[in-house]
């Protein structure tokens, strides 16, 4: 009894530790105001199943048959980024990604905005055609925004 008496002392004291420790911020560094162009960022975790190698290679696939043109002058531009590194793991809090995710950071004038396609890639993620189609027309809509 004594036992767990002393347990669930050092339990909550534990909890409540953790709860009053204030998170460290992380220092971001915003877009020059002139910047405007689209981040196609796919995050991933270092073990990937077969949906997720698909999203990376389909994405890939889109951005090379439609936007050649907007990746070659940095208009889009694209990312693979593994969470499980220690060196981004800043950019995985700024994106909230935990795991496989795939976002548009849509970046006017400086100022972002995170389109989050994580749902989308993970339920067409194996059919490239139906993929391929949807991306690009997000990414057409996004590219008319900026």
């Amino acid at each position: 009894m004594r036992k767990t008496i002393n347990f669930l002392t050092l339990f909550s004291l534990g909890i409540i530790f953790i709860a009053c420790n204030e998170p460290k911020k992380i220092e971001e560094q915003a877009p020059a105001k002139d910047i405007s162009k689209i981040e196609v960022l796919d995050f991933h975790s270092t073990h990937r199943c077969m949906t997720c190698n698909a999203i990376e290679a389909n994405t890939k696939y889109t951005l090379d048959t439609y936007f050649s043109k907007e990746m070659a002058n940095n208009r889009i531009t694209f990312q693979t980024i593994n969470v499980d590194d220690v060196e981004n793991e800043a950019m995985a809090i700024k994106f909230e990604a935990a795991g496989t995710a795939l976002v548009l950071n849509v970046i006017k004038d400086g100022k972002e905005t995170q389109i989050d396609l994580t749902d989308f890639a993970f339920m067409n993620g194996n059919d490239q055609e139906v993929f391929s189609k949807a991306l690009k027309a997000k990414l057409e809509t996004a590219l008319k925004s900026i």
